[in-house]
C-alpha cells in the first residue's frame, strides 16, 4: 500500500508591514538616534535565560519548507546582513500542539529592518534566493536545545509550502 501523496501549497509573499505582521510579531525600522524608548521598539521577553545576540550565516536555503518550528519561552530577532532581502514562512502562536496549515502566511522582508516574533510564534526560515546569507539572531543561549517545538508538516499534514514571490 503506498502512502498518500504530498500537497505542494503555494503561499503568495506578502511585503512586510507593521500591520500585516502584527499577530506574529513587530517590523523594527530604524529610528532616530536619541529617540526615546516606545511601541515601535521591539518588545521583548528574554526573562528566562541568558540572552544571545549572534551572526548566523546560512546557505543554500530556498523558498520552499515541511517543517515549522516555534519558541515558547522566549521573543526571537532576526534581520539580514547587508540589505539582503529574503522571506519567512509564519502561523499565528496558539495553545495547540500544531499550527493550523490554513494560517500559515509568508513574508517578503527587505534587508533594511529586522522581525521579533512574539512568544510561540511558528515559524519557517529565514528563506532567500541567493547561495548565502548572514543574519543576526536575537534569542536565549539555549533556545535551539530547551526551547524548539517543531511540526513537520510533511508527516502530520501531508503538506509542504512553496514561497511564490
Amino acid at each position: 500500500m503506498t502512502a498518500p501523496s504530498i500537497t505542494l501549497k503555494s503561499l503568495k509573499a506578502e511585503p512586510i508591514t507593521p500591520e500585516a505582521f502584527a499577530p506574529f510579531g513587530q517590523v523594527i525600522f530604524a529610528s532616530e538616534d536619541g529617540a526615546l524608548y516606545g511601541p515601535e521598539d521591539a518588545q521583548l521577553k528574554l526573562d528566562e535565560g541568558i540572552p544571545r545576540f549572534y551572526i548566523m550565516r546560512l546557505k543554500s536555503r530556498s523558498l520552499s519548507f515541511h517543517a515549522i518550528t516555534r519558541h515558547q519561552c522566549c521573543t526571537q530577532c532576526l534581520g539580514s546582513l547587508a540589505g539582503a532581502e529574503w522571506f519567512m514562512g509564519v502561523a499565528p502562536p496558539g495553545d495547540a500542539e500544531d499550527p493550523d496549515p490554513d494560517s500559515i502566511r509568508a513574508f517578503q522582508i527587505p534587508g533594511n529592518c529586522f522581525i521579533k516574533m512574539h512568544v510561540g510564534t511558528w515559524h519557517a526560515g529565514p528563506l532567500f534566493t541567493t547561495p548565502a546569507v548572514d543574519f543576526y539572531n536575537l534569542e536565549l543561549s539555549d533556545t535551539n536545545i530547551v526551547d524548539h517545538q517543531t511540526c513537520h508538516l510533511r508527516s502530520r499534514f501531508r503538506l509542504e509550502f512553496e514561497i511564490v514571490v
